[in-house]
């Protein structure tokens, strides 16, 4: 399962990542992961959550990211949910094309791993393609 919340900057997405994230800690029966461009997140998450700080990585593009996330199942298999916090400023992109490709990935790898992907975007959900919207 994946889910896609977007919208512009300012409108409350990391705040209801935040909550998310925190709600996790008693409802998931497995490990939580939370990945963020900076380790900001790490006095408003819950001590359970572990955070990984990707800038501490080089992400250039999302061949790049699957890898990493494929990297984080293989060496812990008890991952049950994953959340990802403004996945346009992990991956330098220029536009949204390819941010659908990869949510179709993503969905198909959540169902192979058992994983559910919760991923926030930092750009107005209007102008999102409908492949994009299907994960709202």
């Amino acid at each position: 399962m994946v889910k896609v919340i977007m919208g512009l900057k300012g409108t409350g997405k990391t705040k209801q990542m935040i909550d998310l994230i925190n709600t996790a800690v008693d409802t998931e029966h497995g490990n939580v992961v939370a990945i963020a461009h900076d380790s900001k997140l790490n006095y408003e998450i819950h001590h359970k959550i572990r955070l990984v700080d990707i800038s501490e990585y080089s992400i250039p593009n999302y061949d790049t990211l699957r890898g990493f996330l494929y990297g984080l199942y293989a060496s812990n298999y008890d991952i049950t949910h994953v959340f990802i916090e403004s996945l346009n400023k992990l991956v330098p992109t220029v536009g949204n094309e390819d941010v659908e490709p990869f949510l179709d990935w993503l969905e198909a790898f959540s169902r192979q791993s058992g994983i559910k992907y919760t991923i926030s975007i930092s750009e107005d959900a209007a102008k999102a393609s409908d492949g994009v919207k299907k994960y709202f």
